[in-house]
């Protein structure tokens, strides 16, 4: 839940920095101020959800000590660098830069300023790289060894912390993934509010902008998943045969499930609609080849595993909702192409079709929604995907949980993480939805420095006691 609700935002903030960047660039290349307000204002929803993204990371970490201490104790070696440089070079990086973007639009000239933005956008995605790089590491450990004494992980190449293949292949995904939401996110709203033909030329270019975006990072998530899913074959092949929706090992032709029936108990599907070939043609862009089902990997893991953890460990993954989670999010990345390329035919700068057919405009405002729902799909097969593993082949979950943390307050703190969480949810929704109703002509669009009237906070008369 924690994850999940940090995740809603992380991807987003990223997102938004990209795209208001790319607002600022294309106002400093154009000089068109209509360039400048679309930065300024889309601007204002990055700070909402850079905040409340902050607030739920730090309850994420107080998570790790809480209810994760054995983990915490396990993975504290390996853990304690990457972080350490996420916190004190890219996040203070992206703190700094986001106060000087912020409060310096009229003290800079525009180049100048415009780097700030991208500053911020470089920062996060440092940020998102060396948190990835923990978590690739939960996914193929490498570069360590268990210390003899304290039976924990100790760091003996951060080289190969940081050049794991696992985080090569998930971090572009996520990037891409991030873009694709920031992108949906404004495209969607600009359709609400030319819905209601406010701000239309204002609200066309920044659709404009958004689609584009949308169009090359959809594709661009789409090739990235495809390299991650080729990966994970030989990697983690009880996730692919989750995903795939396959308890016996695929045949020659290849049959790509679309839907499916399973019971779970029996591990076994129970109906399926298979589409011939297509599965190969997916998994090794050839019509030959084989992909390993959930059985086979049972089999091979306890082969692997069971003289260190036992006979009784279950390792098979939660497959309807990873089966169905992959579904989504392929299908939705598709559908975000498709959306792209028709609103900017419809939106091409002579022609008032995307005014006349309100009908794509509210399927576009709808689909704002559909990134975060996405983002949760993809993160749902990333971690339920090494189910029972905390740390691959290392810690399992039964391991990794606090010793002390009873029903009862397990109960109590995800309650109030709960509350909390739809707090701060709705308080973003509010002051998004209040800053599009008010529009880009409302007051202190011009950036965020104070207005004429009032002291310059950097001027010497602002230290003046008299």
């Amino acid at each position: 839940m924690t994850t999940v609700f940090h995740f809603f935002f992380v991807p987003f903030s990223i997102g938004l920095a990209f795209v208001v960047a790319v607002m600022e660039t294309m106002y400093a290349v154009k000089d068109d101020e209509d360039y400048k307000k679309m930065a300024q204002f889309w601007g204002k929803i990055f700070l909402y959800s850079f905040a409340v993204g902050v607030v739920t990371g730090i309850i994420q970490e107080f998570q790790f000590g809480m209810n994760w201490s054995e983990y915490s104790r396990f993975m504290g070696d390996i853990f304690g660098a990457p972080l350490a440089i996420e916190a004190l070079a890219a996040f203070f990086m992206e703190s700094t830069f986001i106060g000087m973007w912020m409060f310096t639009w009229d003290r800079f000239n525009k180049w100048v300023h415009t780097l700030f933005i991208w500053l911020v956008m470089f920062g996060s995605s440092l940020s998102a790289l060396w948190i990835l790089a923990a978590n690739s590491f939960m996914q193929n450990p490498l570069g360590y060894i268990i210390n003899k004494q304290t039976g924990h992980v100790q760091m003996v190449d951060f080289g190969a912390i940081v050049g794991n293949p696992q985080l090569w292949n998930e971090f572009p995904h996520v990037i891409f993934g991030a873009f694709v939401t920031a992108a949906f996110v404004i495209a969607g709203c600009s359709a609400w509010r030319l819905l209601k033909k406010d701000h239309v030329t204002f609200y066309r270019k920044s659709l404009q902008v958004a689609l584009v975006i949308g169009l090359i990072f959809s594709l661009g998530s789409i090739a990235s998943g495809d390299t991650q899913m080729r990966y994970l074959l030989n990697n983690q092949p009880m996730k692919v045969g989750a995903m795939e929706g396959l308890y016996k090992n695929s045949t020659e032709k290849g049959e790509w499930t679309a839907i499916a029936g399973f019971d779970t108990k029996a591990h076994k599907t129970t109906w399926s609609v298979d589409v011939p070939y297509v599965l190969n043609l997916l998994s090794y862009h050839k019509l030959t080849g084989t992909v390993t089902g959930m059985n086979q990997a049972n089999k091979e893991l306890h082969a692997k595993y069971d003289k260190k953890f036992g006979k009784d460990i279950n390792y098979y993954v939660p497959t309807n909702t990873l089966f169905w989670s992959f579904r989504i999010m392929s299908g939705a990345a598709a559908l975000f192409a498709l959306i792209a390329v028709v609103g900017l035919i419809m939106n091409r700068k002579k022609s008032q079709a995307i005014m006349k057919q309100r009908w794509f405009l509210y399927i576009m405002g709808i689909c704002l929604w559909l990134p975060f729902i996405v983002n949760t799909c993809g993160w749902f097969i990333t971690e339920f995907g090494r189910y029972p593993w905390v740390v691959y082949g290392l810690l399992t979950i039964a391991d990794a949980v606090s010793p002390n943390v009873s029903v009862a307050s397990l109960l109590t703190s995800n309650i109030i993480y709960f509350l909390m969480f739809a707090g701060m949810g709705v308080v973003m929704i509010v002051l998004s939805h209040r800053t599009l109703k008010a529009g880009p002509g409302a007051d202190n669009t011009d950036g965020y420095a104070a207005s004429d009237t009032d002291i310059d906070p950097y001027s010497k008369g602002a230290f003046n006691h008299d």
